[in-house]
């Protein structure tokens, strides 16, 4: 009993600890790259991993072997770098820095370097605000045609995966389509957006979390072809399936766990 109850909390317990991760990316000047930037929240005076990303801004994917340079300052003034230039095999490197005190800092990249080949130095600069007054939002993609399917993504692979093109198939042809759908789109995108970014990052670096997510969403997924019945335009339809396949889900996720749990306490009990 005490096992199904673990496994009931686990997703309630991984979302609010994903969704603290501030998240930003923007591109090099020249568009070379997209360089992504994340952190948990920062307390002045201890170390902070800034998690960092270089992004293939036409496959969307990480960039393996880039030559780079960061430097952290506020008001002008260096507070960690700039160090030498430095080569990431892998596309991502964890930056440990101490962020004395509260206010804006800026956080600098040079890159002069792409799978072992010399580039003319392109910059990227972001800004991190440290402690509650100078707090900044969390980056939330704005444009709803373009969002991608990033926890699918990382778990299947890559965004050709049926599974993937099934989910942006059903958000374009039928959500997207009425008004209802946009209405939730929008809103389901704000809660999506702030927590999705740093789990799909993690899929990526531990193959058991990225499987364990993977059977996870499988039965969502299959739920979600009920849509595919929906006339494009149609906007009862449209609700009216969608509102099924939420309620299934809800049945699928939180009812049948609750039922196993509340059988096995009454056997036990007996």
């Amino acid at each position: 009993m005490r096992f199904l109850i673990v496994l009931l909390l686990i997703p309630l317990l991984i979302t609010p600890a994903f969704a603290q991760t501030n998240s930003q990316t923007l591109p090099t000047e020249k568009g070379t790259l997209d360089v992504k930037l994340s952190y948990d929240k920062i307390i002045p005076g201890q170390e902070t991993k800034l998690n960092i990303d270089f992004i293939n801004p036409q496959t969307k994917k990480i960039q393996e072997h880039i030559d780079y340079t960061i430097t952290v300052s506020k008001d002008g003034e260096s507070v960690f770098g700039p160090i030498p230039l430095t080569h990431t095999s892998i596309g991502s490197v964890k930056i440990p820095v101490e962020f004395v005190d509260e206010g804006v800092y800026s956080v600098e990249f040079g890159i002069e370097g792409i799978l072992f080949q010399p580039i003319p130095l392109e910059k990227v600069s972001f800004e991190v605000a440290v402690g509650e007054s100078y707090a900044q939002p969390i980056e939330i993609p704005k444009d709803n045609n373009d969002n991608g399917c990033l926890i699918a993504t990382a778990a299947f692979g890559s965004e050709l995966a049926p599974q993937v093109q099934q989910l942006r198939e059903i958000r374009d042809s039928k959500l997207l389509q009425t008004e209802s759908g946009k209405l939730f789109m929008s809103s389901f995108n704000d809660f999506y957006y702030s927590f999705s970014p740093a789990i799909s990052d993690y899929e990526r670096e531990n193959s058991i979390f990225k499987e364990a997510v993977k059977i996870a969403i499988t039965p969502m997924l299959s739920t979600l072809s009920i849509m595919t019945l929906a006339e494009g335009d149609s906007e009862s339809e449209v609700l009216g399936l969608g509102l099924s396949v939420i309620a299934l889900n809800i049945g699928m996720y939180v009812g049948i766990p609750i039922f196993g749990i509340l059988k096995i306490y009454q056997f036990k009990r007996k």
